[in-house]
């Protein structure tokens, strides 16, 4: 498999934790977003949305969007609940983080770190509905140790990603005991990796 990534990404870090969770060996291809490396006559030919994650299987099929990959990649290990309800728990808070999530805590990371001077106009918009993300979690993780069922799960995985860089977007996790419990918690799975790290490339 052939991963196209952006190291900083939290929704390419997924699909790293994921893989390196599960032993997956793959090749990966780092990309330059802020030089338009996905916006690419090739890039576009894999992905028409322009987006990393990109995985391209060893058949030469192409998955886009980090919570499908995540999903495909772990099907039939213990990171995808058995249950159906769990399960579908599960794709609850994943779609949670990419409509709820995602679009605050990230955008705010993003425009502190890369886009500063030309988008801080927007922070304050953003910061309330991230702190108002980090609330909801806050009081589900209130005396539970995951998102779904008893053990970590892709919930967890999709809402690691970007929470536990929260911070670098501006966010105060003081606040959040319980989510902070957590991040710790996922941070101690054996295996576990940092976001800086690549492995199996």
């Amino acid at each position: 498999m052939q991963l196209y990534d952006y190291l900083p990404s939290g929704n390419g870090y997924k699909v790293r934790w994921v893989c390196a969770q599960l032993g997956l060996d793959h090749a990966r291809c780092e990309v330059d977003i802020h030089a338009g490396e996905t916006h690419t006559e090739e890039f576009l030919a894999m992905n028409p949305a322009g987006q990393i994650p990109l995985l391209v299987l060893d058949d030469g099929r192409t998955l886009s969007e980090s919570n499908a990959i995540i999903r495909y990649l772990a099907d039939g290990s213990d990171l995808v609940p058995r249950d159906p309800y769990d399960h579908a728990k599960m794709l609850q808070w994943q779609f949670w983080e990419q409509y709820r999530h995602e679009p605050a805590i990230a955008v705010a990371r993003f425009i502190v770190n890369y886009e500063a001077k030309g988008r801080a106009n927007e922070l304050a918009a953003l910061m309330p509905k991230g702190e108002a993300a980090l609330s909801v979690m806050e009081t589900h993780l209130s005396g539970r140790d995951w998102f779904v069922g008893r053990d970590c799960s892709l919930a967890d995985v999709s809402l690691y990603a970007y929470t536990h860089v929260a911070e670098e977007g501006g966010f105060d996790l003081g606040d959040y005991p319980a989510v902070r419990a957590w991040l710790d918690r996922f941070a101690r799975r054996p295996g576990h990796i940092a976001i800086t790290d690549t492995p199996n490339t």
